[in-house]
């Protein structure tokens, strides 16, 4: 299940092997101020790109709702039902009332904090998919789903309710996300999609009574690394699990692309029975390269809380410079036009295109024509021709890829 915050996530997803992905409308969800969200305007094009590569699409609506958020939410709602949209992926009552009277299918959100089989039974009146809390054990989880099957615990189509956790992205220091930090120092609910992220700073501790001051070497207390299950996703499979979700709707199309294509493949691997140590090695390099604040296996293998972060910001072993971006597409020939805005490209370099409907396009830079001339480098002014095997659009976006301080991946 792929994060989409924007279109190009979304193709990005689309493109790597997701079977489901899950977005946001404005204001009312969790990402409200972290992505570019999508708007009612938008809702047809999302189903129809999903229902043409048989991908199931979710609407999160997981915020807290007051009196005066109601009609938006029916409005949301009922453009989601006619634009068949999968589902509606709910923690407030009042969304899943207005979801059920619609005869929208419903997912339980991470924040309601299922962590027992009785809750599990309780919102099964209502949804066909729970999202457990994030701190549970992966014993606890499979306890879950075998009583599921035992008690033969259906949602509202009759079917088996489905079991779905987090396996991979940022992980916040409350319990399943649901944090007052930001609203009681900034007035920003992150429980209404506005947090300020105050835990990823570094602070300095001070005992009150003697007016000691510590700072915490090297470590941002209260900032997890992020999750990763990839190195034991054998352990998560034989728990039971249904849906991997991989969080990321504030992150980049890139992001969403490496991800979800390295988390396919291991899937995919453990069904024929190939997974193994090396290809973890390999997963975890490709995840290493781009953004992430280390990572660690939060609380499914029993590990105890102090995997924090050592800085600030993404420890990625690469990332993207902007270069330029396109102006035309020659389709006989599939050669793209792009005008260099900012840095030089070289042939050589690895290069990185995206756009709303090209989605992510990375491959190493062969051949181009700098100014109608074969040339080696192209600098800031100069008109670009390059040989793709994809389609490029109007303004979709040229990178160059450029090793960082973090190239030094993590062995498994």
């Amino acid at each position: 299940m792929a994060p989409a915050g924007s279109f190009e996530s979304l193709q990005a997803a689309l493109d790597n092997g997701a079977d489901s992905i899950y977005f946001g409308v404005e204001q009312l969800n969790m990402r409200a101020r972290a992505s570019i969200n999508f708007t009612l305007d938008d809702l047809q094009e999302i189903s129809r790109r999903c229902s043409e590569k048989d991908v199931r699409s979710y609407l999160t609506l997981n915020t807290i709702i007051y009196d005066h958020d109601l009609s938006i939410v029916k409005t949301l709602i009922v453009k989601a039902k006619e634009a068949n949209i999968t589902a509606v992926i709910a923690m407030d009552q009042a969304v899943i009332q207005v979801a059920r009277a619609e005869g929208m299918e419903v997912h339980i959100s991470t924040q309601i904090n299922i962590t027992n089989i009785e809750t599990l039974k309780f919102y099964a009146l209502f949804a066909d998919t729970v999202v457990l809390s994030r701190e549970l054990s992966l014993r606890q989880v499979k306890h879950i789903t075998e009583q599921v099957s035992k008690q033969e615990i259906k949602g509202p189509s009759g079917r088996l309710v489905e079991v779905e956790i987090f396996g991979h992205g940022a992980l916040c220091m409350a319990v399943s996300g649901k944090c007052y930090m930001s609203l009681h120092s900034q007035n920003s609910s992150a429980n209404r999609g506005a947090c300020k992220q105050n835990c990823r700073k570094k602070y300095t501790v001070i005992d009150q009574e003697t007016g000691f001051e510590m700072e915490l070497d090297n470590e941002y207390i209260m900032s997890p690394k992020d999750l990763c299950t990839i190195d034991f996703l054998d352990q998560v499979a034989d728990a039971g699990i249904k849906v991997l979700k991989i969080e990321g709707r504030g992150r980049a199309p890139e992001y969403v692309a490496n991800v979800i294509k390295c988390y396919r493949d291991a899937i995919d691997s453990i069904a024929d029975g190939t997974y193994d140590k090396e290809k973890v090695i390999s997963w975890m390099q490709e995840l290493e390269k781009v953004y992430n604040r280390g990572f660690w296996n939060g609380y499914y293998l029993g590990q105890k809380l102090g995997e924090w972060s050592n800085g600030s910001g993404s420890h990625a072993t690469q990332k993207k410079v902007y270069v330029g971006k396109s102006m035309h597409y020659f389709p006989k020939p599939s050669i793209g036009e792009f005008k260099i805005e900012a840095y030089d490209i070289s042939v050589g370099d690895t290069i990185l295109i995206t756009g709303p409907t090209t989605g992510v396009e990375e491959f190493k830079l062969e051949e181009m024509f700098v100014n109608d001339e074969s040339g080696n480098v192209a600098s800031k002014g100069d008109s670009v021709t390059i040989p793709l095997k994809f389609r490029v659009r109007p303004s979709d976006k040229l990178y160059k890829i450029v090793v960082t301080e973090f190239a030094e991946p993590t062995k498994v």
